[in-house]
């Protein structure tokens, strides 16, 4: 057993995002190894409020920061002046910093963490609470990082690479900015990966990517992927339909104020439903996921429903006629897919998303790149239900025998097997550390 010190950007409770089911399942395979875990976090949905009893009863010790997006947005543009990745800025606070230096003092961790490169500034004992990101500065992060608790890095996805794919599809300035954040935060996470002990990142084909951003690291990430609680997806009959009887529900899943989410429904929406209408009029998108932005409301019509937060997403996956993944900009395991696959229902993903899964085109579900493809790979679904019951069964079976999470975080295991875990001096009393209103800028 050992103590971990445990850095999450956004809470990892409850498991209702991509990012949050990721991080939600880590900690439950860390509990269930028997470690005590040490969580620093912060809260940005005031609706997650009411989950911090719950997270306090999963974890050893919590630390959740408050963290208003709108003014951490505003506190990350000081990284303009700076030279920082303004991600760095956006997630900067004294109070957890204090936390972690408290918790580093006080308990005899044995292994840091990190979930996303973000919180990798607060890894560092001897780091201000802004990490300096400069290539001349790359030398004093490693002499640092030698005396300091053996550090792991779930990257998750190469962020950096986002970044750059949002300014491909933005005007001036925006596309500047995007830029910019790529080019610095590929900088960050070569240095975070250069000093950790191991990093991790959520496919092999992620892994490859960053081996060429960073031809320095390779051989220092390893693919730690998704998985699925399947028992919890999987068909019910019991289940209620939430759609109107007749009605072909076509059905996109997700955190909908998120940009890839965005533009995969407004995309679906402009360039593949007003064919698949015209052959088949009773269809209707679906658009099923919390927060949805105001380019996503204005979708809703007489083709498209926007439900936003709705409490059980099962019901809306298993009647669906066809689940859907236009997904142009998002990188990695896609959660959406495997737990709709899960549900065994036919899906129509992205074919970046198929192949980060491993998944069959044609058998476990249909990959598109183009619209036409979705067009046809959707039409195809509902004018052959055997073959689309078919799909739906093999994805379900693709997800039992391949995306169980045990399995799939058993990898990290071996990099926190530590040699005789120092006994601490025992917990104070849980600190929960709630502070509220931190704007992410160090005040």
């Amino acid at each position: 057993m050992a103590k971990l010190l445990y850095l999450v950007h956004r809470m990892p409770y409850p498991p209702n995002k991509g990012d949050k089911v990721r991080s939600y399942h880590l900690l439950q395979h860390l509990m269930a190894q028997g470690h005590e875990v040490f969580v620093g976090t912060f809260v940005d949905d005031p609706d997650d409020l009411q989950h911090l009893p719950a997270l306090r009863a999963m974890c050893t010790d919590l630390c959740a920061i408050r963290l208003d997006p709108r003014m951490a947005r505003l506190s990350s543009l000081v990284a303009l002046l700076t030279g920082e990745p303004l991600t760095l800025r956006y997630y900067a606070s004294k109070p957890l910093h204090a936390w972690v230096q408290r918790t580093l003092a006080s308990q005899a961790i044995d292994a840091t963490l990190v979930f996303s490169s973000s919180m990798a500034q607060y890894a560092d004992t001897h780091a201000d609470t802004h990490a300096d990101t400069h290539a001349d500065t790359h030398a004093h992060a490693h002499a640092d990082a030698a005396a300091s608790v053996p550090l792991l890095v779930d990257l998750v996805d190469v962020d950096s690479a986002k970044w750059t794919d949002y300014a491909q599809r933005h005007a001036w300035p925006l596309s500047w900015l995007y830029r910019r954040e790529g080019e610095r935060l590929l900088a960050y996470e070569r240095a975070v990966v250069a000093r950790a002990q191991r990093s991790f990142l959520v496919t092999d084909n992620e892994v490859a990517l960053f081996n060429r951003l960073a031809p320095e690291c390779a051989g220092r990430v390893d693919a730690l992927c998704n998985g699925v609680d399947a028992e919890f997806f999987r068909p019910q009959p019991g289940l209620a339909s939430p759609y109107p009887p007749g009605e072909q529900a076509v059905v996109f899943t997700g955190a909908m104020d998120y940009w890839p989410n965005i533009d995969a429904v407004t995309w679906f929406v402009q360039d593949m439903l007003p064919a698949l209408r015209q052959r088949w009029p009773a269809l209707r998108l679906h658009i099923v996921g919390r927060s949805p932005a105001a380019a996503v409301r204005a979708l809703a019509g007489q083709a498209v429903a926007v439900s936003g937060t709705v409490p059980d997403v099962r019901p809306y996956l298993q009647h669906a006629a066809v689940v859907v993944a236009p997904l142009r900009l998002a990188r990695g395991v896609q959660n959406k897919v495997l737990e709709a696959m899960a549900m065994g229902r036919p899906v129509v993903a992205a074919r970046s998303c198929a192949d980060a899964i491993g998944a069959r085109d044609g058998a476990d579900l249909h990959a598109a790149e183009s619209a036409a493809d979705f067009v046809t790979a959707v039409t195809r679904l509902l004018a052959e239900p055997a073959h689309a019951g078919a799909v739906g069964a093999a994805g379900r079976q693709f997800v039992l025998a391949r995306y169980g999470w045990p399995a799939r975080l058993a990898g990290l295991d071996r990099h926190l097997a530590v040699p005789g875990s120092r006994a601490g001096a025992g917990l104070r009393g849980v600190d929960q550390c709630l502070v509220g209103a931190a704007p992410g800028s160090a005040t």
